[in-house]
């Protein structure tokens, strides 16, 4: 393909857009018919007409496809019509569907999207760069950054890993309030594994293995300094790289750059989030100690392991040392409980990112399956981040159910086609006692009288407030304390009906106010740290940043 195809979000980023019904360019919300021949044509119609069009699709993938053509058209147009049913569209524009849409890149292509780097370039994306943020009439502020090797739980889909970049910035702008002219997604092209992709006659990415991790080292380092040079402002958020360079990648730049991992840190965030509405709902009906939790893992990725140590700060916020914290996880990969005698790990080949968390009590017993692990640790929480569907078996789920008076089960692989538990038979087998938390959407069911709705452990919840919060603040880099206020301040946004519910998120229809609240606490956080650079917002109280948030967010 070519060396780099330069448009951000199409025309968004330059600001040249002609709307669909606009002649000859013209930036107007109405057109009469003594200025214009053609007819009279509102903004109003246009989002009724693309509402009716929607509902007469016959697929959520054709939905999506003609979506992404409103976006790059008339932005204004895509954003009004997310704005008024972001509960109806989330799952259109993002998870599930855009699942489907990465799979399916290369057949549905109809245009760039954003900036597509090949490694083959590498020694000039300094240059690339550089000429490209010359030509830009809006500065990006927000990056989103793929190699497309791992994707939701659907495997390494090359250069279709563009789709993620651009549905992450979607809900940037629709939940988050970041301007669409400020977006840039960007997939850095390395090649893939997956063999069906790179042969697909109409695949239009590298047509070469994967890059080795050295070999993507070299060109993330280029890439990271020439965007940081090009965007200096800008906040980089990395999205779906596999688990040894998504770790790899974290650790070198975090101190570096204005970065941080959505897979890693934003999915900690939100379940730790989550993790404490549930943990404190659970100990009120069962008398035991916060501190007192117990958390199975099934699944040692980078989402996993992310997750589990950013779940260990509600254990440190109880009191306990970090050891004491780690103690309260076991994590099961694919060869079952992670432990200091399992052979992978006397022999050194088990994955780095793994070590921190491997049992050394287990007395060299080894436990390879996710019934033995329960049996053996009786946790009052089961998070899955495994890809598998259906791993959280029915034995296991009433196991669960008899161990606690309200099991916390959090099945959080995307999408829903990955997830280990659905809401209806953790409701069936629990006898409706479950805390759930799902990483994809399920519907409200209605169970003894009582309208029963599911949590959704959504990135969508806390990463747009990071970035815009790191934003606001001019944040020098996104610590490790800016991420965990972020999950403080989103277990902090359940409003008093949600409460009431049993919710263990907001929901998504205030997902404004709760990303206002999120990017707030990311300020605070940053200006206790001495990281803002901001002054304007130094001293002001909760309150008052909740309110500048919400000044500075951008409607269409």
């Amino acid at each position: 393909m070519a060396a780099a195809v330069a448009q951000a979000f199409s025309s968004i980023s330059n600001g040249t857009l002609t709307p669909p019904y606009t002649p000859n360019g013209t930036d107007s919300k109405e057109i009469s018919r003594s200025s214009s021949p053609h007819p009279t044509i509102t903004s109003e119609q246009n989002l009724l007409r693309l509402k009716a069009h929607l509902q007469n699709l016959p697929t959520d993938l054709l939905k999506h496809v003609h979506l992404s053509k409103i976006r790059r058209e008339d932005p204004a147009l895509y954003f009004s019509a997310i704005r008024d049913d972001l509960t109806g569209l989330a799952p259109i524009v993002y998870t599930p569907t855009v699942g489907e849409a990465c799979q399916k890149y290369s057949h549905i292509y109809q245009g760039p999207e954003g900036l597509y780097l090949s490694i083959d370039d590498k020694d000039r994306i300094p240059e690339i760069l550089a000429e490209y943020a010359a030509n830009l009439s809006t500065t990006p502020q927000i990056l989103v950054v793929t190699d497309g090797s791992r994707i939701l739980g659907l495997g390494d889909l090359g250069i279709g890993g563009m789709g993620i970049s651009v549905g992450k910035l979607n809900l940037y702008v629709a939940g988050g309030g970041v301007n669409p002219h400020g977006t840039l997604p960007v997939v850095l092209d390395m090649g893939t594994n997956t063999e069906a992709i790179r042969n697909d006659p109409l695949y239009i990415g590298l047509r070469r293995p994967r890059a080795s991790l050295e070999e993507a080292t070299e060109f993330m380092d280029k890439f990271m300094a020439a965007a940081s040079s090009a965007f200096p402002k800008a906040v980089i958020q990395h999205e779906d790289f596999y688990s040894e360079a998504a770790f790899a990648f974290l650790e070198k730049y975090k101190n570096q750059y204005r970065m941080f991992n959505d897979d890693i840190e934003g999915t900690g965030s939100v379940i730790l989030g989550g993790f404490m509405a549930a943990a404190k709902q659970a100990s009120a009906a069962s008398g035991k100690a916060l501190k007192d939790h117990r958390v199975v893992f099934l699944g040692g990725g980078s989402a996993a392991v992310g997750v589990a140590k950013e779940m260990m700060n509600f254990f440190r916020m109880q009191g306990l040392t970090e050891d004491e914290a780690r103690e309260r996880f076991w994590l099961i990969d694919t060869k079952g409980l992670i432990t200091s005698t399992r052979p992978d790990v006397v022999s050194g080949k088990i994955a780095s990112h793994k070590k921190y968390f491997i049992r050394n009590d287990t007395e060299g017993k080894e436990y390879p399956s996710l019934a033995d692990v329960v049996e053996y640790v009786k946790p009052t929480a089961l998070v899955g981040l495994s890809t598998t569907f259906g791993a959280f078996g029915e034995d296991v789920v009433r196991r669960m159910a008899e161990l606690n008076e309200t099991p916390i089960i959090f099945p959080l692989s995307n999408p829903t086609s990955k997830c280990e538990l659905s809401f209806s038979d953790a409701l069936d087998w629990t006898n409706g006692k479950v805390l759930f938390a799902s990483g994809s959407p399920y519907a409200p069911i209605e169970r003894d009288g009582l309208l029963r709705e599911p949590g959704q452990g959504n990135n969508f919840l806390v990463f747009p407030g990071i970035g815009f919060g790191a934003l606001q603040a001019g944040a020098t880099k996104v610590s490790e304390g800016m991420i965990t206020a972020s999950a403080i301040s989103l277990s902090e946004a359940l409003n008093d009906e949600e409460k009431k519910a049993g919710l263990l998120y907001p929901r998504l229809d205030r997902i404004r106010e709760v990303s206002a609240k999120v990017a707030a606490g990311v300020v605070k956080k940053a200006q206790e740290e001495g990281l803002d650079t901001n002054e304007k917002l130094r001293g002001l109280d909760e309150k008052a940043l909740v309110e500048e948030m919400n000044k500075a967010q951008w409607w269409p």
